[in-house]
């Protein structure tokens, strides 16, 4: 018996799906005050203060939530070791993605992670380790990342399960583009202990403003 599948089209979109690539959301996040601004090359430093680890300048990463698809394949991405330092010293990724760490100074290093999102230990390695040591982030959640010889060394990866995030810039400014039309939530990631939230609704070819406060 041959079937028929009809498809109701509406505004480009088949209804009872989401239509993507068509929406935009910006706005600015209230960031606490930091530091000093050091902010040329837009380099920051993660700190630990009454134990909330943030950036510093102030960053915030805001990401969408909701019923979205998973892609058929995730990008790898890289927090390398240079001059001593992580970079990026704050890396947002998708849950699913395996990260590289490779080696660029002329030293060893030992890359590792207690957090209970990700635990792992890649052990002493030297520059230009091929392959290059990298873990696969399979849980959403904060990892702090740490050098076990160079106790100064210090990173985070929010681990997201949503493919739409960005981090802002120092005056807290942000743009999401190329969203999913419907009703989500967006959420703004100020620091290790706090996450604003609000409703958002989506529609095609429409920039929607949020701020969060």
């Amino acid at each position: 018996m041959n079937c028929r599948v009809l498809l109701l089209i509406t505004g480009g979109c088949i209804l009872g799906t989401s239509c993507f690539g068509q929406a935009t959301v910006e706005g600015v996040v209230a960031l606490p005050v930091g530091h000093e601004a050091r902010v040329i090359n837009e380099r920051y430093e993660i700190v630990s203060e009454a134990g909330v680890l943030k950036t510093d300048p102030p960053r915030a990463v805001v990401y969408l939530v909701g019923d979205l698809p998973k892609p058929a394949s995730l990008p790898t991405k890289a927090m390398s070791q240079k001059d001593l330092t992580f970079h990026p010293r704050l890396l947002p990724v998708e849950v699913g993605t395996k990260v590289e760490f490779p080696n660029l100074d002329d030293t060893y290093h030992n890359i590792f992670s207690y957090s209970p999102t990700k635990r792992f230990d890649l052990g002493r390695y030297p520059p230009g380790e091929k392959p290059t040591p990298s873990v696969v982030f399979d849980r959403a959640g904060l990892v702090t990342v740490r050098c076990d010889i160079h106790e100064h060394m210090r990173a985070l990866i929010l681990v997201l399960d949503t493919p739409y995030f960005t981090i802002t810039d120092a005056q807290g400014h942000y743009r999401l583009a190329n969203l999913p039309a419907g009703n989500f939530t967006l959420k703004a990631w100020v620091n290790s202990k706090t996450t604003r939230q609000q409703p958002v609704d989506l529609a095609p070819g429409v920039t929607r403003h949020v701020d969060f406060p």
